[in-house]
């Protein structure tokens, strides 16, 4: 976003300054921009990941109760109740894989492994949602 914004403040120069600018100048002002976004993703990557392990760990305090639960059960209902947390330590274990994804992306691949996480943790809330309804 800031290289474009450079960029853009480059071409609305007024006439005698752009004939002063060199392709170095444009170079120089390109590099800079860039790392400033970069800084940018970086900054946003950090905090994103550290919303992530804390969005996971809630998720497996949510998942250790439906354990409890099942250890408690019996019959069809311990029955239920394991495939459910089975379920969901699978849909975990891929979340916890896309947010390793997204703490190893790339400025460039930010945005897809943004994306990946938050899918994967929407199907877990979701699948976990759907279970706790199962048991009411």
């Amino acid at each position: 976003m800031l290289f474009i914004a450079a960029m853009f403040l480059m071409l609305v120069q007024p006439t005698s300054l752009i004939s002063k600018t060199t392709s170095a100048d444009v170079s120089k002002q390109a590099k800079e921009a860039w790392e400033a976004f970069k800084a940018y993703v970086i900054d946003e990557k950090d905090e994103a990941v550290k919303h992530g392990e804390e969005a996971l760990d809630k998720a497996d305090a949510k998942i250790e109760e439906l354990e409890d639960k099942a250890a408690k059960a019996s019959g069809d209902a311990k029955v239920e109740y394991q495939k459910e947390v089975k379920e969901l330590k699978k849909l975990r274990a891929n979340a916890a894989k896309k947010l390793d994804d997204l703490k190893n992306s790339s400025a460039d691949a930010w945005d897809d492994t943004k994306q990946g996480f938050t899918n994967a943790y929407e199907d877990l809330h979701k699948a976990y949602n759907d279970a706790v309804k199962k048991f009411k």
